[in-house]
C-alpha cells in the first residue's frame, strides 16, 4: 500500500502522462528569460549611529572596511565582471579565494584567513525548463565573513540570499548584531530551501510505490532508478555541509562571537535531519525497487504455473495419441461407436490424475 501523503502533490507532478510524452518528445524545450546583472551589487549598512543605508556607492566599500566600524553586506552576482572585480579592487581577498568563485564546480568547505573567513555551501533546485521532471541544478554560494563586513557571492540563483533580503527589509535587527547573524540567516535560508526539494521527493516515492503497488506498471522501474539518483545525488551535496556547520558552531574564530555560533546550531540540526531524511529515502527506494522486483518474480511464477497446467493436461493426449496412433495398426476401440469419447474420457481423466498428484504434493 502507498503511503498516505499529509502534503499536496507539487505542480511537477500534476502533469499527466500523455503530457509527459508530449513533452519528452518536443525538441524544443522553454528557455527560460535570463536577466542581465546590474553592474553595481546591492548592499546593506548599518553605521555606528544605528541609521541604515541600502546601495551603497562601491566606491564606499574600502572606507566602510578602514573604519572598521557599522555592519556591512554586500551581495555580489558574479555574471557581472563589474561586481566580480570587487573582490579584489574593494575587498583585497585571497587570489585564491577569488579563483575560487570563477568555478562552479568547487567544494563545500570551510576556510579561514588572516582577514576573513571564506565559507562555501551549495544549493540545489529543480530545473523546470526541461522535461525531466527529476532534473537538478546545483550552485555554489560564496560567503566572506570580515570584522565588520560580510560579501556574499553567487550566480543566477540564490534562494537563501533573496530570502534574508526580504526578511532584512521587513526586520533589519540582525545588522544590529553584527555581520556573523547576518551570516547565519543567509545559511539558515540556503539550508532551508532543501526542505521543498524533499516535499516533492516525498511526493515523487509516493506516486511510485502506487505505481508499484497498486497498478504494477512497467514503466515505474525507470523512475526508481531516476529518483533514487536523485535522492544519491541531494545526499552528496548535503553530507559536506554537516562537516561546515560543525565548525560554524564549536570552533573558535575572531570572526564569530559565541553568542552568535550559538545560532548555527539550529543550522547544523537541520542539516541532519536533511541527512537523516535522504537516507531514509534511499532505504525506502531500495525497498521500492525490490518489491518490484520481487513482483515481476511472481508474476512470473504464476504464468509459469499456468503453463504447467496446460502441459500437464496435454501430456496423456501426447503419449496416447502418438503411441496408439503411430504405432499400431489397429488402433482400439476404433471399431466401437463411442470410441473416440472413451480415449478422450481416458486422457482427460488421467491429465485430471496427474493434476490432482502434482497439486497433492505442493509443486502446482
Amino acid at each position: 500500500m502507498a503511503r498516505k501523503r499529509s502534503h499536496p502533490m507539487p505542480p511537477r507532478l500534476r502533469r499527466s502522462r500523455r503530457q509527459r510524452s508530449a513533452s519528452a518528445v518536443s525538441p524544443e524545450p522553454a528557455t527560460p528569460l535570463v536577466v542581465a546583472a546590474p553592474s553595481a551589487p546591492r548592499s546593506w549598512y548599518r553605521d555606528e549611529g544605528g541609521a541604515l543605508h541600502r546601495d551603497l556607492d562601491p566606491e564606499r566599500f574600502s572606507a566602510i572596511l578602514a573604519a572598521g566600524t557599522g555592519t556591512l553586506w554586500v551581495d555580489l552576482d558574479l555574471r557581472s565582471p563589474a561586481q566580480q572585480a570587487l573582490l579584489t579592487t574593494a575587498f583585497r581577498f585571497q587570489p585564491l579565494s577569488v579563483e575560487d568563485t570563477t568555478s562552479s564546480e568547487g567544494r563545500v568547505k570551510l576556510e579561514e584567513f588572516p582577514t576573513y573567513l571564506l565559507c562555501v555551501v551549495r544549493g540545489v533546485r529543480f530545473v523546470e525548463e526541461t522535461p525531466d521532471q527529476f532534473d537538478v541544478e546545483t550552485f555554489n554560494l560564496w560567503c566572506f565573513l570580515g570584522p565588520n563586513y560580510l560579501v556574499t557571492a553567487h550566480g543566477p540563483h540564490a534562494p537563501g540570499v533573496e530570502a534574508a533580503m526580504d526578511r532584512l527589509a521587513r526586520a533589519p535587527e540582525p545588522l544590529a548584531k553584527g555581520p556573523g547573524r547576518v551570516l547565519h540567516d543567509v545559511l539558515d535560508a540556503t539550508v532551508d530551501a532543501y526542505f521543498p526539494i524533499l516535499e516533492q521527493v516525498d511526493a515523487f516515492i509516493d506516486g511510485l510505490e502506487e505505481r508499484v503497488f497498486v497498478h504494477f506498471e512497467q514503466e515505474a522501474l525507470r523512475d526508481i532508478f531516476s529518483v533514487k539518483r536523485l535522492v544519491l545525488q541531494l545526499r552528496h551535496h548535503v553530507g559536506p555541509m554537516r562537516e561546515v556547520f560543525n565548525i560554524l558552531q564549536n570552533r573558535p574564530t575572531p570572526y564569530l562571537a559565541l553568542e552568535t555560533q550559538v545560532y548555527f546550531r539550529d543550522v547544523y540540526d537541520h542539516v541532519i535531519r536533511l541527512t537523516e531524511t535522504l537516507d531514509s529515502y534511499r532505504d525506502l527506494l531500495s525497498s521500492t525497487l525490490d518489491s518490484y522486483l520481487t513482483q515481476v518474480s511472481n508474476r512470473m511464477g504464476l504464468v509459469t504455473k499456468g503453463l504447467t497446467v496446460v502441459a500437464t493436461l496435454s501430456v496423456p493426449f501426447v503419449v496416447v495419441s502418438g503411441m496408439w496412433g503411430m504405432n499400431f495398426a489397429s488402433v482400439p476401440l476404433a471399431d466401437l461407436p463411442n470410441g473416440l469419447w472413451i480415449m478422450l474420457a481416458v486422457q482427460v481423466g488421467l491429465g485430471g490424475g496427474l493434476l490432482w498428484v502434482l497439486n497433492r504434493r505442493g509443486l502446482i
